[in-house]
């Protein structure tokens, strides 16, 4: 599975649990909604307020997955991916403003209490969302760490979070039933509390991924791992990833090689470390000049490559004539839509040309100005 394949089954997976959240919220509020305005319950029109804020939460998720699997243009070379981090903070801002209001009108009632009046089918109500937001949380949840989406994982917390409040709820009303004794208000404080808290700590995580923090050690260690399993690498070291979204890293790491081996040698090291590294982590991490055949062939390729549109620039060329390989990198200018198409074609014209080479084509960022 190519990464381009990668990303648009994680963004479909993130949509499709979205939508999933949407209906099941909506649905839930509804019936809390009605069921706590029919029995004055101020605490179950705040736990449908909660789901109100969660739809909201799943449309910003969708919206904010869709922005960042855009694809590169010339303002943002390496992608839209950090624009789920701001999603992140979003959704934190809808979830503290519901914990605000949540908080208000329960001191409200505090001071001018007004009793609830339920009822078993506003119970039977309250039970059957906390078994559907238990379900709902944990397939969420699992989505997201299936895909590696904190949106997702934020959001599949915060329901099972919404099941534990509905519990309360739930307590609270069967506590009035029986006892005679109203403690709902002072419920709907806690619900309160467990809203704030909820979006100040995915606000914490939104800015922590923004500012950068330090890479699990699982994940440098598989890069690190990955490197030293060529026999001609004797130690890889000062391993930097530079994180541009979920799972969207660009990296850089120092090896140990014998003062022996030539350019040409370490040059074609590098282009399998970086191959094998990119194939089984996703991280993206030199030139044939003293053979005048070789010069030969780049000049024929270069000619190729760059009488294609929205081609800027050809470099990195190189050629193993053991491995009859051919490898090369383009910098392609972002108005070209179909990229993958591009390299197809360029890749067919170069085999065309030179019959019996593999050619492999890697195409880098447009970082700089042109």
């Amino acid at each position: 599975m190519t990464s381009q394949d990668k990303t648009i089954n994680r963004e479909k997976t993130i949509v499709t649990t979205g939508i999933i959240g949407i209906v099941a919220n909506i649905f839930l509020a509804s019936f809390k909604a009605l069921i706590g305005v029919a029995a004055h319950s101020t605490a179950m029109v705040l736990d449908a307020v909660n789901n109100f804020s969660d739809v909201l939460s799943s449309v910003v998720a969708i919206i904010g997955t869709k922005i960042a699997s855009k694809k590169p243009d010339k303002k943002h070379p390496l992608g839209h991916g950090r624009v789920e981090y701001l999603a992140q903070m979003i959704i934190a801002a809808l979830i503290i403003y519901a914990g605000l209001t949540a908080m208000w009108e329960s001191i409200k009632k505090i001071i001018n209490p007004v009793e609830p009046e339920h009822s078993a089918a506003s119970l039977a109500i309250i039970s059957v969302a906390i078994v559907v937001k238990i379900f709902l949380g944990i397939f969420v949840r699992k989505q997201g760490n299936k895909v590696k989406s904190d949106l997702l994982i934020s959001s599949g917390t915060d329901a099972l979070f919404d099941a534990i409040l509905s519990t309360a709820v739930l307590i609270s009303a069967v506590i009035l039933l029986v006892f005679k004794f109203n403690i709902e208000a002072y419920v709907s404080v806690v619900i309160s509390l467990f809203i704030l808290k909820a979006g100040f700590e995915i606000i914490f995580e939104a800015v922590d991924d923004m500012l950068g923090h330090r890479v699990e050690v699982e994940y440098t260690k598989k890069v690190k791992d990955c490197v030293n399993s060529f026999d001609e690498v004797h130690g890889a070291y000062d391993i930097v990833l530079h994180n541009y979204g979920p799972e969207r890293y660009l990296g850089s790491v120092h090896i140990e090689v014998d003062d022996t081996m030539t350019a040409v040698e370490i040059d074609a090291l590098t282009r399998s470390i970086s191959e094998k590294v990119y194939k089984e982590t996703g991280i993206i991490y030199s030139n044939n000049s003293s053979d005048e055949h070789l010069m030969k062939m780049r000049n024929e390729i270069t000619e190729l490559v760059v009488d294609h549109k929205h081609i800027l620039q050809l470099h990195g060329f190189y050629v193993d004539e053991v491995k009859k390989r051919i490898i090369f990198d383009v910098v392609v200018d972002f108005d070209e839509q179909d990229r993958e198409g591009l390299i197809a074609h360029i890749i067919g014209d170069v085999k065309q040309a030179l019959p019996g080479y593999d050619v492999q084509v890697t195409i880098d960022s447009d970082i700089s100005d042109q």
